[in-house]
C-alpha cells in the first residue's frame, strides 16, 4: 500500500476496475471493486496521484478523492486511447489510464465545484425543455395539417394556438379538439418551466459579479455568460485564449504537411453548448454591427463584407471566447472600444 504512487481507475455504475503503479512506474497493485469498497480502500490509501476518465459522476469522484488528500486529475476518453494495450477490457482501461495520467504533455479536465454543477444543471434542463417544446410544436403542426389547417413557420406563430383551434372548430371533430386542447396545455407548460429556470439563471448572474462583467461584452447574454462561467471554472488552467477557443472547437482543421499548410472548417470539438451560444451571441452582434463606427464593431462589418455572414460569426465567436478567458484569468473589467475619428 505505501508503494503505491499512482493510481488508475476505470469508474462504472457498479463494479470499479483499479491498477497502482510505484514511483517507478511497475505495476503493485490490480483490484476491482464496488461503489462501496471503493470509498473505503482510497480512504486508507497513503496520498497518490489518481488518474480518471471524464464521464458521468467523474467530477463527484473526483471532489471524494480530493477530500481523502489524494490528487486527482481528470483526462477525456481520446486521449487516454492510444495507451491502451492489446484488447479492450476494464483491467487495460485502469493501466492505461495510469500510464496517460503521468504524461508531461497531457490535457486534464478541470474538477467542477458542487456550484458549477448546479448552474450547468439548470442548462442542461433547460435545454431539455427547449427540445421538449420544439417536439410538440412539430407534434401539433402535423396534427392541424392533417385537418387541412396550416399554420405558418416560426414558434412565434404557435404561441395563439387556442385562438387557432376556435377559429377551425367546423374543421376538426370532437375529439380532435380535446385532444388538440390538451396538447396546448401542455405546450403551454413547456413556457413556465422556461420562465422558472430562466429566473434561476439571473439569480446566477446577481449572486456572480464576474457574469455581471462578462454581460458587457457585446454578443455574451446571461445564459451564455453563466454557462461558460461555469463549464471553464478556473481559467488559469488554460495558457491562453487560444487554448479556450481549440477547446471549444473554433479554430480551423489542419491537414498540413512540410511546408504546405491546409486549413479547412472548425473542428466543432468541446462543448457543443457553449459554442452553439457564442455564435447565436455573434450573429446579434453582428446584425447591429453596422450602426455603429468603432474599431470592434468596424472589424466586425468588415469581416462580415469580406467573408460572409457565418464566418463572420465564427470570427467574432472565436474572439468573444478569448476576451472572456482574458476576464476570466486576470479579472479585468470589458474594455469599451473607442470611436475611431472621422
Amino acid at each position: 500500500m505505501n508503494n503505491i504512487k499512482v493510481v488508475g481507475i476505470d469508474l462504472a455504475k457498479n463494479i470499479i476496475q483499479i491498477h497502482g503503479n510505484d514511483k517507478k512506474g511497475k505495476c503493485v497493485l490490480r483490484k476491482r471493486l464496488s461503489r462501496e469498497k471503493l470509498v473505503e480502500f482510497m480512504a486508507q490509501l497513503p496520498s497518490c496521484l489518481i488518474g480518471i476518465e471524464a464521464c458521468g459522476g467523474a467530477h463527484h469522484w473526483a471532489r471524494t478523492f480530493q477530500v481523502m488528500g489524494h490528487t486527482v486529475k481528470i483526462m477525456a476518453p481520446q486521449f487516454v486511447k492510444p495507451y491502451v494495450k492489446s484488447n479492450k477490457t476494464d483491467r487495460n482501461d485502469a493501466e492505461a489510464i495510469a500510464e496517460a495520467v503521468i504524461r508531461p504533455n497531457m490535457r486534464f479536465v478541470p474538477v467542477k465545484t458542487i456550484e458549477q454543477q448546479d448552474t450547468l444543471l439548470i442548462h442542461r434542463a433547460r435545454e431539455l425543455v427547449i427540445k421538449q417544446k420544439t417536439a410538440q410544436a412539430n407534434q401539433i403542426r402535423g396534427f392541424l395539417a392533417e385537418y387541412g389547417i396550416v399554420i405558418a413557420k416560426g414558434i412565434q406563430n404557435l404561441e395563439k394556438i387556442a385562438m387557432i383551434i376556435d377559429d377551425n372548430k367546423e374543421k376538426l371533430s370532437i375529439k380532435a379538439q380535446g385532444i388538440l386542447e390538451q396538447l396546448c396545455k401542455q405546450f403551454k407548460a413547456f413556457d413556465a418551466e422556461m420562465e422558472h429556470y430562466d429566473k434561476q439563471i439571473a439569480q446566477v448572474i446577481k449572486e456572480n459579479a464576474m457574469c455581471q462583467s462578462l454581460l458587457k461584452i457585446e454578443g455574451v447574454g446571461p445564459i451564455t455568460a453563466s454557462a461558460i462561467v461555469a463549464t471553464i471554472g478556473d481559467a488559469k488552467a488554460f495558457k491562453n485564449g487560444r487554448e479556450v477557443s481549440v477547446w471549444l472547437g473554433l479554430v480551423p482543421k489542419q491537414h498540413s504537411s512540410g511546408n504546405t499548410v491546409r486549413l479547412g472548417s472548425i473542428t466543432k470539438r468541446g462543448d457543443r453548448y457553449i459554442r452553439r451560444l457564442l455564435v447565436h451571441g455573434a450573429r446579434s452582434a453582428i446584425k447591429v454591427a453596422g450602426n455603429k463606427k468603432d474599431r470592434r464593431n468596424t472589424w466586425i462589418t468588415d469581416k462580415k463584407e469580406r467573408l460572409g455572414y457565418n464566418k463572420a460569426a465564427v470570427a467574432l465567436a472565436n474572439k468573444n471566447a478569448r476576451i472572456i478567458w482574458a476576464m476570466l484569468a486576470t479579472g479585468e473589467s470589458y474594455r469599451q472600444q473607442r470611436l475611431l475619428a472621422a
